[in-house]
C-alpha cells in the first residue's frame, strides 16, 4: 500500500516580506491564499522575491511555539499573476527596476491581462503607454531579462531534485551561469559553493544522469575523502589508506571502484598540482602520503618560519637575567622551582620556547614571571589565546592585555585573510600564546607568518589535553621535533596537592584508579561522584545537584555551573540535556521572547555557544553568550558575548545552539567554577583519557563525576590518542 507523502501543496500571492536575506535567500513571507480569510506565514529559501508574485509551494506545516503555524517551503514555482489587481501589484512591487506602482497601473490598465505577454514577446510596445519614454523601456527590458534568468535557473535546479535552499546559493555563486556550470561538472559546487559538499553534489550528478565512474566524480570524491580526514585531525593520509577510504567513499550498489584506477588518478592528480605527494616515502609507514595542497604548503610555510626564528641569534645578560629573578622572588615571596627557574631563563635568551604542564605545577605562575621579566627588558609584548574566555583569563593572570589570535591578527572579512603578515607582522618583540594544544595547522601557520623575525615566541599549553579541533598537532609536533627547546614542568606544588581535581587529573594522566568522594550534603573535596548507573538516572541525578547541592555550596546555576558530555547523541548527550537544562533553569513565562530553531527553541536568557568562525561578527567557534533580546519585527537577535553586544538575522541562527551543555571538545581554553561530567557506556565510542582530563581540568572550583564507576575506570583506561598523520615534527627535523 503506498503511503502518502506529508509534504503539501500551497498557492498564493505574496502580501508583503517580513524578512529577506539577500545573501543566503532566507525570507519569511506573508502569503494570500484564495478562499483563506487570514494571510498565512512561508518561510524558505527564494533566490528573488516580491509582494505580488503568485508562487506555487511545497512544503510542510510547522506550529511555532509564538508565532503559530508557518508552512515550510521545500520548492517553488512562480506563476503569472491572473487578475488585473495581481498584475498592478506584481509588476510596481521593486521586482522590475524603472516600474514602481504608478507605472505598472498604467502599463496593465493600457494592456489589461495581455500585460506579461506583451512585456516577454513585445516588450517595445510598453513606449505606446504614456508616460513611458523609450530609455525607460530598455532599462525595463534589462531588468526583466535578469528576472527571467533567474527563475530559469531555479526551475532547472528544482527539476533536478536540487532543494531550494541549495539552489538559491547555486544561483548566487555562479549567476546565469549556474546551468551550465552544474550540468558540466556538478562536483565543482562541493569545492565552491559553502554548504554543499561531495555527497549533496553527488545525488544532483546522478539525478543528471552523470556517470558513477565520471573523472570529475573521482577526482572530487579523492578530495573530499582528504576533507574528512582533516576533520579527524589529519593533515595528509598515506597511499594504501587514501585508496582504501576512495574505494569505500565512491562506491555505489551499481558501481565498485578498484583501487588501481583510483592510484593512477591520484598520480595523475600530482601532476595537475590537484594532490601532492611527499617526494620520499614517510619512514613510519614506508609508503608516500598525499596532501590536499592547502595543508602541504602550509605544514611547509609553518617549519620554514619556525626555523627561520630558530636561526636568529639571541645575545642576552644571563647573570643580569638571574639578579632580576632573585629580586622578583624577593619581592613577591613566591620562590621559583628548578624547572620554573629553568624556563624563566630560556625565556629570556631562546627566539622560541614550549612551556608544558599539567594542573598545579606552576604553569600559570611562570608564564606571569616571563611577562615581567619581558616588561622589565623593555620589550613590547602581545599576549593571545586561541577562545576568548581562555584570553580573557591570560589577562587576568599577566594583568596585561591580552586578545584572540585571531583579533590579534586582525582578520580581515571582506579579504577572507588575516591583516598581520610576514609584510606587515605583530607589532612587538615579545609574544605569549596561552592554550597553544588548540592551536591547529592553519591558524599556527597564520600566527607564525605574523611573527617578525627578530621577536620572541613563547606557546604555553598541555599536550595531555585533547588535540586541536582543526587538523594537525602543532603543540606535539614542534615538541616531538627535538628543536624547539621546551620546558615541561612535573613537580605538583603543597598548596596545589589539597585540590582533589589537581590530583584525580594526574592520576588520570597516569592510568591510575580515580579515588572520588561521593556526592553527600556536606562535600569534603571539590571532586565529587554520583554514581547514578543508568542514563536517566543520571539525567535525573544533574538536575537534583542544579537545583540543590550546587546552590548550597554557595554557587549561582545560571552562571557558574557548565555541564560537559563526551557526545552530542543520547539521553545524557548535550541535545537531550540542553533541554532539560533549559526547562529548568529558563523556563517559558509570559512576555518572555522565544523563536524555534532546529528542533529546539531559543529563548531571552539562554546561554548559547558560538558552533563557526563567524569573522564579520568577530565571534568564534565556542564562544559562550547569553541573549539579550528577541525581535519579531526585526527578525533580529541580541547577543552578550563578554562585554560585546552581537546582533544577528533569523537567518543565521544556525550558527548558535543552546549551551547549557556542551561537548568536551568544545570546552577547551575555557574554566568554569563547576564542571559536571556525565560518564557513560552509550559514549564509549568517545570515552578516552585525554577527553576526561580535559574535562576535569576545566573545573575551577567543583568538579562531579556522573555515572557508573565502570565507564568512569574504562576512560581512564583507553588512550585514544589516534596518530594524527602530520609531516611538522619531520619538516622541522629535516
Amino acid at each position: 500500500m503506498e503511503q502518502s507523502s506529508p509534504y503539501e501543496q500551497l498557492q498564493g500571492i505574496v502580501e508583503r516580506l517580513t524578512f529577506h536575506s539577500e545573501e543566503s535567500g532566507y525570507t519569511v513571507a506573508r502569503l494570500k491564499v484564495p478562499r483563506a480569510s487570514e494571510l498565512v506565514t512561508i518561510v524558505g529559501s527564494f533566490a528573488n522575491i516580491q509582494a505580488g508574485q503568485t508562487l506555487d509551494l511545497t512544503g510542510l506545516w510547522k506550529e511555532h511555539p509564538k508565532f503559530g503555524p508557518q508552512f515550510q517551503v521545500t520548492r517553488y514555482r512562480e506563476t503569472k499573476p491572473a487578475t488585473l489587481t495581481g498584475l498592478e501589484k506584481y509588476l510596481g512591487s521593486g521586482l522590475i527596476k524603472g516600474v514602481g506602482p504608478v507605472t505598472a497601473k498604467r502599463i496593465v490598465t493600457h494592456f489589461g491581462l495581455d500585460t506579461l505577454d506583451i512585456i516577454e514577446n513585445q516588450i517595445e510596445r510598453l513606449a505606446e503607454v504614456p508616460g513611458i519614454a523609450r530609455k525607460r523601456v530598455q532599462m525595463i527590458q534589462a531588468a526583466w531579462a535578469t528576472q527571467k534568468a533567474i527563475k530559469e535557473v531555479m526551475l532547472f535546479l528544482q527539476g533536478h531534485g536540487v532543494s531550494t535552499t541549495y539552489a538559491v546559493k547555486i544561483y548566487k555563486q555562479y549567476g546565469d551561469d549556474a546551468i551550465a556550470t552544474v550540468t558540466h561538472n556538478p562536483y565543482q559546487l562541493a569545492i565552491e559553493v559553502y554548504g554543499i559538499g561531495f555527497v549533496t553534489a553527488d545525488a544532483i550528478a546522478r539525478n543528471l544522469g552523470i556517470a558513477p565512474d565520471s573523472e570529475f566524480r573521482y577526482r572530487s570524491g579523492i578530495l573530499h575523502v582528504l576533507g574528512e580526514a582533516s576533520e579527524e585531525g589529519h593533515c595528509f593520509l598515506p597511499q594504501s589508506d587514501l585508496a582504501q577510504r576512495v574505494v569505500k567513499r565512491l562506491a555505489l550498489p551499481d558501481h565498485q571502484p578498484q583501487a588501481d584506477q583510483v592510484l593512477l588518478l591520484m598520480g595523475q592528480m600530482v601532476i595537475d598540482r590537484e594532490l601532492i605527494r611527499t617526494e620520499e616515502p614517510i619512514p613510519s609507514l614506508d609508503e608516500p602520503g598525499y596532501y590536499a595542497p592547502p595543508f602541504y604548503f602550509a605544514e611547509q610555510s609553518l617549519a620554514g618560519r619556525v626555523q627561520q626564528l630558530l636561526a636568529q641569534p639571541l645575545t642576552v645578560d644571563l647573570p643580569r637575567v638571574q639578579r632580576w629573578i632573585e629580586r622578583f622572588i624577593e619581592k613577591t615571596g613566591m620562590p621559583l622551582s628548578e624547572q620554573q627557574r629553568q624556563a624563566v631563563e630560556q625565556a629570556a635568551s631562546q627566539r622560541v620556547l614550549v612551556l608544558t604542564g599539567g594542573p598545579g605545577t606552576g604553569k600559570t605562575f611562570t608564564t606571569r614571571t616571563i611577562v615581567a621579566l619581558w616588561r622589565a627588558m623593555g620589550k613590547t609584548l602581545a599576549l593571545a589565546s586561541p577562545t576568548g574566555r581562555a584570553a580573557q583569563r591570560l589577562a587576568e593572570m599577566t594583568g596585561q592585555e591580552a586578545k584572540t589570535i585571531h583579533r590579534l591578527l586582525e582578520f580581515d572579512p571582506k579579504q577572507m585573510k588575516f591583516k598581520r603578515d610576514s609584510d606587515s607582522p605583530i607589532p612587538a618583540q615579545a609574544i605569549v600564546v596561552d592554550e597553544a594544544s588548540m592551536v591547529d595547522l592553519f591558524l599556527g601557520n597564520s600566527l607564525l607568518k605574523a611573527i617578525a623575525p627578530e621577536a620572541q615566541l613563547l606557546l604555553v599549553g598541555d599536550t595531555d589535553q585533547l588535540p586541536s579541533v582543526g587538523p594537525g598537532a602543532v603543540l606535539q609536533d614542534l615538541m616531538a621535533s627535538g628543536v624547539v627547546p621546551v620546558v615541561r614542568l612535573t613537580e605538583v606544588f603543597r598548596q596545589a596537592q589539597t585540590s582533589a581535581i589537581v590530583t584525580q587529573a594526574h592520576r588520570i594522566n597516569k592510568g591510575q584508579k580515580l579515588s572520588l568522594e561521593t556526592v553527600s550534603d556536606d562535600p569534603q573535596s571539590d571532586c565529587l561522584w554520583l554514581a547514578a548507573s543508568e542514563p536517566e538516572e543520571g539525567v535525573q541525578g544533574i538536575q537534583d545537584l542544579i537545583t540543590h547541592l550546587i546552590p548550597r555550596l554557595g554557587f549561582e546555576p545560571m552562571q557558574d555551573v557548565q555541564v560537559l558530555c563526551p557526545m552530542t547523541r543520547g539521553v545524557v548527550g548535550t541535545r537531550n540535556l540542553n533541554l532539560v537544562l533549559q526547562q529548568l533553569l529558563n523556563p517559558p513565562a509570559a512576555g518572555k521572547a522565544e523563536i524555534g530553531q532546529s528542533g529546539s527553541i531559543l529563548r531571552l536568557g539562554d546561554r548559547i555557544i558560538q558552533q563557526v568562525n563567524d569573522y564579520d561578527r568577530e565571534v568564534f567557534n565556542g564562544d559562550l553568550g547569553t541573549i539579550l533580546t528577541l525581535d519579531p519585527e526585526e527578525q533580529e537577535v541580541t547577543i552578550q558575548f563578554g562585554d560585546r553586544r552581537v546582533a544577528y538575522d533569523y537567518a543565521d541562527l544556525n550558527e548558535i545552539a543552546l549551551a547549557y551543555s556542551v561537548t568536551t571538545h568544545k570546552s577547551q581554553g575555557s574554566e568554569y567554577p563547576v564542571v559536571i561530567l556525565p560518564i557513560y557506556m552509550q559514549h564509549y565510542p568517545m570515552l578516552s583519557r585525554n577527553l576526561l582530563y580535559t574535562g576535569l581540568t576545566r573545573a575551577r572550583e567543583l568538579a562531579i563525576f556522573v555515572g557508573p564507576q565502570p565507564a568512569i575506570a574504562l576512560a581512564v583506561r583507553q588512550v585514544r590518542d589516534r596518530e594524527r598523520y602530520t609531516g611538522l615534527a619531520d619538516r622541522l627535523r629535516g
